[in-house]
């Protein structure tokens, strides 16, 4: 009977019925194209931040005193120390070590070179541009300083290859020294000389346009410190930081200091990495750092702004259509009161009818908004967001919820109604 009361009350007011379930229908299309977004948005918005650059940098331990302004650390490397290049694989090995996309060591390095116009004085700079790694577990990784530093633009030719005696110049030291694509330099200090091909031209907008940059090995050779290195570059993906984040760890609880290491901080992976590089200080590049976590908060706030405000409206339609139909079905609860069924019962009635409608508005919205959610992703990430299942529970959860918020005083004000008065025409 109660089955068939709910069928007859769907098939006698279907147009009511059906702006109730196209107001959630939109509603809930929007919630889950907002939802959908802002649970892909961190991954995505990372993956983006990490083509600026790096934002964790290796230094050996330094014996000067922390000196930070404005969030900028500018405490010089120690000029006597150096770290190892046999540790750097370690770094793959810490709990974060998937979040770690990139990383590259340099060594810096005074030289002498010829040129056209004479010797001249000059800086070279060792790196890896594509090198492979060899880890612990047997496989391989693929890095380079065009991961850690996509600034450092190749303007002419090419990048150096690792295991060549190759080179590039930066822009300002190739046009003052008037070198040529293909030409050799012949490098050297005190005690070593090299003679490497310039392969490249090097734009980066920094003091690196006025050196010469090769392969991590020959700046080891010239400086007669083989298998060591200044400074490592670090790229890797992170959550935005919170007060939590900031704390330091070694006034934290036991738990405390559990919980922080298992969230991807750029402040945990930093701390991760110093434990397995012995000797060395992990420093957080804080505007890059900072940066991201404010451009990320402020999306996911927008999103979760406008799935609020989808969700209102639609609330508010559902009230509003209620409110109308309870008031047309005043003569018909005044007759089941009549007859003996009791304020819950009609108000179960009333409230059944209206989680069929959620149900159906929630899928539909859903689906709606799946496709929603996979424009905006095609438009700004360039990737859509995949569907989830716990996305689509979670809509049919506040489509529910909203139907009932937005019926919870038309329901009420029906389970008051008293059946003499209406029975009579007042």
């Amino acid at each position: 009977m109660f089955l068939r009361l709910v069928a007859d009350s769907f098939g006698r007011r279907p147009r009511h019925k059906l702006l109730t379930g196209a107001a959630l229908a939109l509603g809930m299309a929007v919630a889950t194209a907002a939802l959908s977004v802002s649970l892909d948005v961190g991954d995505r918005l990372s993956h983006e931040f990490r083509s600026l650059g790096a934002n964790l940098i290796v230094t050996p331990d330094p014996d000067s005193l922390p000196l930070e302004i404005g969030g900028v650390d500018y405490r010089p490397a120690n000029a006597g120390r150096y770290l190892a290049e046999i540790d750097i694989p370690k770094i793959k090995t810490v709990f974060w070590h998937n979040n770690i996309i990139a990383f590259a060591p340099t060594l810096a390095v005074s030289i002498r070179t010829n040129a056209s116009i004479g010797e001249l004085s000059a800086k070279l700079i060792g790196t890896w541009a594509s090198h492979t790694v060899d880890l612990s577990d047997g496989s391989t990784f693929l890095t380079g300083i065009e991961k850690t530093n996509p600034w450092w633009r190749i303007v002419q030719g090419r990048w150096f290859g690792d295991d060549a005696p190759e080179c590039v110049v930066g822009a300002k030291l190739f046009e003052r020294a008037h070198l040529k694509l293909g030409e050799t330099l012949n490098l050297r200090t005190a005690n070593q000389s090299v003679a490497l091909k310039i392969t490249g031209v090097l734009n980066s907008g920094g003091p690196e346009d006025d050196a010469v940059v090769a392969t991590l090995e020959f700046a080891q050779r010239l400086a007669a410190r083989q298998g060591q290195y200044r400074q490592l570059y670090v790229s890797a993906l992170t959550k935005p930081e919170d007060e939590f984040a900031r704390r330091n760890p070694r006034t934290m609880s036991r738990d405390e200091l559990e919980r922080w290491s298992c969230s991807p901080y750029v402040s945990s992976i930093a701390y991760s990495i110093q434990q397995v590089l012995p000797g060395s200080d992990v420093r957080v590049i804080r505007r890059v750092a900072e940066g991201e976590g404010r451009i990320m908060t402020h999306v996911q706030t927008l999103l979760w702004l406008v799935t609020l405000a989808a969700l209102l409206a639609a609330a508010l339609a559902v009230g509003a259509s209620s409110a109308a139909s309870v008031i047309e079905r005043r003569t018909e609860i005044g007759l089941m009161k009549a007859l003996g069924a009791g304020s819950g019962t009609v108000g179960f009635l009333l409230a059944a009818e209206q989680l069929l409608l959620a149900v159906a508005g929630g899928a539909v919205g859903y689906a709606l908004g799946t496709l929603l959610a996979h424009v905006v992703g095609e438009k700004i990430f360039g990737v859509a967001p995949q569907p989830s299942v716990f996305v689509l529970l979670v809509i049919l959860g506040l489509a529910a919820a909203v139907t009932l918020a937005g019926s919870a005083i038309p329901l009420r004000r029906a389970s008051r109604y008293q059946p003499a008065p209406i029975l009579r025409g007042e």
